[in-house]
């Protein structure tokens, strides 16, 4: 009788021993992103890695500054929200040595109006918001010349800035991309990134012109999983980037986002 006893207290000291061991080869990912589309996106990868032996936690940010800046800080070891010349243009501002490793999707940015229901409808002095940096700015900016609100020195294209507009039927509102949903109650229209339309309730079939998901812009402003230089080949990056670019992701994001955002091959 005391062998039986012997050989069960064994059996479940090793048992535990097993379980700890397991828990503590899991490797941990802390990454980023902003609540729509992008941590929907990762909840859905997080079963994926699981099977890895990964575990993904995601950690959410209303704004665009902050998830670059806990990267930097390591406090993430990826983010999740961001197009590559928004990325180069805050490691330019901010001396920083942030790079990406797949692009995922794009969102079509699209002008939008509580109070006309088409682009003629705006009168002269019209207020148009459109987000104060510099890349999405510039990108706004494009779209309203492309909507004949504005006119633009010649070959600037999404590098514009609210100083190179050389005709305008519109003025024009420069405010935080996070802002612009919440201000077309008091604006004439604004020029609003995917992501915070799609919060909003708004998808490209709402805006009056929007980019076009077959565009040069798809690539171009691509939103990609960010990362420090040199933890590219990191194995957890490495599956992270794979979960997400996965035929499962793209079927999610199309069932899910019917053309509010786009998977890039």
């Amino acid at each position: 009788m005391k062998k039986v006893l012997v050989a069960l207290v064994l059996i479940l000291t090793l048992g535990l021993f097993g379980c700890g061991s397991q828990k503590a080869t899991e490797k941990v990912l802390k990454v980023g992103a902003t609540p729509v589309p992008h941590a929907e996106i990762l909840r859905q990868v997080q079963p994926i890695l699981e099977k890895e032996g990964i575990k993904l936690e995601i950690i959410e940010f209303t704004d665009y500054v902050k998830p670059n800046i806990a990267l930097a800080e390591k406090e993430l070891d990826a983010n999740y929200f961001q197009h590559v010349p928004y990325l180069e243009q805050f490691n330019k501002d901010r001396g920083l040595n942030l790079t990406w490793t797949v692009k995922v999707h794009f969102e079509p940015m699209g002008l939008y109006s509580k109070k006309v229901k088409s682009i003629d409808e705006f009168k002269p002095g019209a207020k148009i918001g459109i987000p104060n940096d510099p890349t999405n700015g510039g990108r706004a900016l494009a779209l309203l010349e492309k909507a004949g609100l504005i006119t633009l020195k010649p070959g600037v294209g999404i590098k514009a800035t609210v100083k190179d507009i050389t005709s305008k039927k519109v003025e024009v509102v420069e405010l935080e991309a996070a802002q612009l949903p919440r201000s077309l109650d008091d604006l004439d229209g604004a020029v609003i990134n995917g992501n915070y339309a799609q919060e909003a309730k708004l998808t490209p079939k709402d805006a009056l012109i929007a980019e076009d998901a077959n565009s040069e812009a798809a690539e171009t402003f691509g939103n990609v999983l960010a990362v420090r230089k040199g933890d590219e080949n990191r194995e957890e990056i490495k599956k992270l980037s794979e979960a997400l670019k996965s035929e499962e992701i793209k079927k999610f994001i199309n069932e899910k986002y019917n053309g509010a955002v786009v998977p890039l091959n």
